[in-house]
């Protein structure tokens, strides 16, 4: 990469990127809906009665195209309706959906934002069970630790780190749950590594997250396309062998929407956040550039 070399750069804009984000929703609590805002940087959510961030405020969408948003953020209305209105999400599928969590199970959430999966995987684990947050953003930290509380969530917790050197012991958690956050490390290997460690014997992960089919180096050479979840994405079939390299068993896609014209459209010509347009507009030419480059999966692994 040119504009960014580094990785110490790279999380830095990620960093600055969804504090400003998360700090423009919680003070917009929500986008009003006239703006036409999507509520996720990967993804906007599937329509909702609530008064979450995670209502969809899309642009004007066919019916097809808006279907197979809605079947890509996976969140369904009852698991949405009783969320704060600080709640929000920045990510490309609900892993929860897929997740066969036990009651008494841990379970941990890499790039927990502003809580909405701990809450929906607290619920699952019920009062017998724990589950833990990791961020590396201050802002997103106290966001979502207010969140916890509003929701009366009492078996989750929220820990500052990165998943690169995660302040979770060894064999801690049963399962791993990540929604499009492990393609913003530029060490995904340590992540993979570390997330094998803290894995009980047996222990699962289910995470969602963006891939690209076929994608040229040159479309990656910016920061704009790392902090929207496309420069630091990998290729498929090297996102799994990265997986299986760290040790894991059965990795396999469970799930998985090829982003079209339209899609991205949708995404990115709006900006992720409520924050200046600036920040996450896309060019008709970038737009062309992507489409059908890019797919959302779901992927399992476990630990033997």
């Amino acid at each position: 990469m040119s504009e960014i070399k580094s990785a110490d750069k790279i999380k830095e804009a990620v960093r600055d990127h969804y504090a400003k984000a998360i700090k423009s929703r919680v003070d917009n609590a929500c986008c009003p809906p006239t703006e036409n805002k999507s509520s996720s940087c990967c993804a906007p959510q599937v329509e909702s009665k609530s008064s979450s961030c995670c209502a969809p405020q899309p642009k004007e969408l066919d019916d097809k195209t808006a279907e197979r948003f809605a079947k890509m953020s996976g969140y369904s209305v009852d698991e949405l309706a009783d969320m704060p209105d600080t709640v929000t999400s920045f990510g490309c599928g609900n892993p929860i959906t897929f997740m066969n969590v036990k009651p008494g199970e841990t379970v941990l959430d890499l790039g927990s934002g502003s809580g909405l999966d701990l809450i929906l995987a607290s619920k699952k684990v019920g009062d017998s069970g724990h589950v833990i947050g990791l961020d590396m953003t201050d802002e997103m930290i106290e966001v979502c630790q207010k969140n916890l509380n509003k929701a009366n969530i009492t078996n989750a917790e929220v820990r500052k780190g990165e998943m690169e050197s995660m302040p979770v012991a060894d064999g801690e958690t049963d399962w791993i749950i990540s929604n499009c956050v492990i393609n913003l490390s530029p060490d995904k290997e340590k992540v993979f590594s570390e997330a094998y460690r803290v894995l009980k014997p047996g222990g699962q992960m289910m995470i969602s997250d963006i891939v690209t089919l076929d994608l040229p180096d040159e479309y990656r050479d910016d920061i704009s396309a790392w902090v929207g979840c496309i420069a630091g994405a990998v290729e498929e079939a090297d996102y799994l062998q990265l997986m299986r390299n760290a040790g894991f068993k059965d990795v396999k896609i469970v799930d998985k929407m090829v982003y079209t014209k339209e899609m991205i459209c949708g995404l990115t010509n709006e900006n992720c956040g409520c924050g200046p347009e600036s920040e996450r507009s896309f060019s008709d030419k970038d737009t062309l550039k992507y489409a059908d480059r890019i797919a959302s999966v779901r992927v399992y692994a476990r630990k033997l």
